[in-house]
């Protein structure tokens, strides 16, 4: 906002949101991973380990730091940041929307109002980032099993398992159910922020229009 100014943050707050989003959440991935390949492991194989520490001491002594850890980055990438980016652009444009549409400021909105704008605009954003990152979450949770997709190069497995499941198969089998899952997270992810902000008297960035008199 300050390196932009105000008009400029205003025409690039969408490209703002998708990037901020997508460079936080390849950091994230990073430290993400390996938790990832040691819990899917432990759930396909529950007598692989007793727990997370056990998965992960095993995981890296059979198939060394990259392979154990790191086979899935590619798709937890493809998974996460279109995930993460579709988050939070829509969740701002859903809450412009909805504002805009009740007459109000969304920066100015209090108590119920406000919970119910973070509630409603969190669904719709859960909803597109399930929808869109569903694919990548279909081959992650294959590509961390135990001998899937064959023995050639982390390219070829994703290939062959995206061969064996079917596009389709890809992007609908279990679509509704994990749209139901992350659009309830998602709303209260963005509940419990507006509450823990309220809580603490801290204040939140909101874009504003420079040609609206509302600000």
């Amino acid at each position: 906002m300050a390196y932009f100014g105000e008009a400029r943050a205003w025409e690039l707050k969408t490209p703002i949101y998708l990037l901020s989003a997508a460079c936080a959440e390849f950091i994230a991935d990073i430290f993400l991973c390996p938790l990832e390949a040691t819990r899917i492991r432990l759930v396909s194989n529950p007598s692989f380990a007793s727990g997370l520490v056990g998965g992960a001491s095993r995981l890296m002594k059979e198939e060394g730091f990259v392979r154990g850890f790191y086979s899935g980055f590619g798709p937890i990438l493809l998974k996460q940041i279109p995930y993460t980016m579709a988050k939070f652009a829509v969740q701002g444009k859903a809450q412009d929307a909805i504002a805009s549409a009740a007459g109000v400021n969304a920066s100015e909105m209090k108590g119920g109002k406000k919970m119910a704008l973070a509630i409603s605009s969190g669904i719709i954003a859960g909803v597109v980032a399930a929808i869109i990152s569903h694919p990548a979450d279909t081959l992650l949770s294959k590509v961390n099993k135990a001998g899937a997709g064959g023995t050639g190069s982390i390219v070829s497995r994703l290939g062959n398992i995206a061969g064996e499941i079917g596009f389709k198969n890809l992007c609908l089998t279990g679509l509704g159910p994990r749209c139901i899952m992350i659009g309830s997270l998602t709303a209260g992810q963005f509940a419990i922020f507006d509450i823990v902000m309220d809580a603490t008297g801290a204040t939140k960035f909101h874009f504003h229009d420079p040609n609206s008199d509302k600000h």
